[in-house]
């Protein structure tokens, strides 16, 4: 050691700090690195990722291999900078102590936490490189790595646990996704996520939620006179018209209004039998279910409208696979009255909305980006009435999910219009 220059020493020593600052750098990336975005790269043909996959497929001889070289390095810089101090400085105690102290700092601050961070910084840009280098050492390092295995092996066998055992298990779940999709950032347009999260909470929601209320349904009445129906004809907007007899709850069939114009431009009088030829079989859904599953059963059933019945048999409401769509990308029809009004939904300058009380509540959040409960009642009256346990006699204003509500109108037993505050005119109004 006396015949070796003291400047190759400290060189052979910047080596050993380097080499082991790699290592550490390249177990950190290649432990954070982004398996989907490295199996993409692998998928078009990239080296790199190729490498970095076959060598995260056998983490135990990668850890193996990383701290074998590791502890290695870091015992031979040891005992580099213990020859250095004594040629330097002679046999001291103090010297020799002095001389360690340096050493750890030194690993630790240079081959430990600063390649760590830049690993954690940049992981599969690093871990691409590294994986280039790691594999012909970990050829090289076999034996070693087989040795040392066999006594890693006797430890974990008595656990239970398996060396890559959970290599291959890596599923994520539907929330697992969301929260993906949700962190993807600039990487993803904004209406591409949108789609994507709502597509997530199809399953959460029921048909009952995106239904147009037994209410608003524009419906055939057969009990009607002749007259009567043609002219709700002529001024119809839909494609097909729930058909009953004097109540709603006798649907006895689905009306295509295109095939009617064929039977007025015909005849000049047409009589109930010659629309109820016209007829087909109505579809009906139980109002709790899913929007997911219903999606397939429309596609199984060669359907576009469902009507949504209770325990009961009642009708509560009516559901179309261009209401499902529209819950997955958005609204992008306005020919509908209904359409119309969720277009209206917005607050004015003094920060109030008047809303209809059987406006929907998720219609609410989405527009106003309020957070009103969904767990219970489906519209606004609803909600209301659930609150104030009574139908109220005159004009009276509750506070619920953050946002004043105001009842303006109550007609028939229902509250037919409501007044919102805006959140943030909530807050000035209390502050003055």
């Amino acid at each position: 050691m006396e015949t070796v220059p003291l400047w190759a020493l400290v060189l052979a020593l910047a080596l050993l700090i380097l080499c082991s600052a790699f290592f550490a750098m390249a177990e950190t990336a290649l432990m954070a690195a982004n398996k989907y975005r490295l199996r993409h790269l692998a998928k078009r043909g990239h080296r790199g990722a190729i490498t970095t996959l076959w060598l995260l497929e056998r983490t135990d001889k990668l850890l193996s291999l990383v701290l074998i070289a590791n502890t290695l390095i870091n015992a031979m810089a040891t005992a580099l900078v213990t020859a250095i101090a004594i040629l330097s400085f002679g046999h001291e105690e103090s010297v020799i102590t002095i001389a360690t102290a340096s050493v750890a700092f030194l690993l630790i601050v240079f081959a430990e936490i600063a390649p760590k961070v830049i690993g954690a910084t940049y992981p599969e840009r690093i871990s691409l490189g590294a994986s280039l280098v790691l594999r012909p050492l970990m050829k090289l390092a076999k034996p070693a790595i087989w040795f040392v295995n066999l006594f890693v092996s006797a430890i974990l066998r008595p656990l239970g646990i398996r060396a890559n055992a959970g290599a291959h298990q890596q599923r994520l779940s539907a929330e697992e996704l969301r929260t993906v999709v949700l962190e993807g950032g600039n990487f993803m347009p904004q209406k591409h996520k949108s789609i994507l999260l709502n597509l997530f909470d199809l399953e959460k929601i029921s048909v009952e939620d995106i239904m147009t209320p037994r209410a608003q349904i524009e419906a055939l009445n057969l009990a009607r006179p002749i007259e009567e129906i043609k002219a709700e004809l002529i001024t119809c907007y839909h494609r097909k018209l729930p058909v009953y007899e004097e109540e709603i709850n006798r649907i006895v069939g689905i009306l295509p209004v295109r095939k009617t114009v064929g039977l007025l431009s015909q005849s000049d009088e047409p009589t109930v039998e010659d629309f109820r030829a016209l007829l087909t079989e109505p579809y009906f859904i139980p109002q709790d279910t899913d929007v997911f599953t219903q999606l397939q059963y429309f596609q199984e059933n060669k359907e576009r409208l469902g009507i949504i019945v209770d325990e009961y048999g009642e009708v509560q409401g009516l559901v179309t696979l261009e209401d499902i769509i529209e819950e997955m990308i958005g609204d992008y029809t306005t020919s509908t009255p209904a359409n119309a009004r969720a277009d209206a939904m917005a607050w004015n300058a003094k920060g109030e909305c008047l809303l209809e009380g059987s406006t929907p509540l998720r219609d609410i959040n989405k527009k106003l980006a309020l957070d009103l409960p969904l767990d219970g009642p489906k519209t606004v009256n609803g909600l209301l009435l659930e609150q104030l346990q009574e139908i109220p006699e005159f004009p009276i204003a509750l506070k619920v999910g953050g946002v004043v509500i105001e009842v303006v109108q109550v007609q028939n037993q229902s509250i037919r219009v409501v007044k919102l505050l805006r959140p943030v005119v909530i807050k000035r109004w209390l502050a003055a």
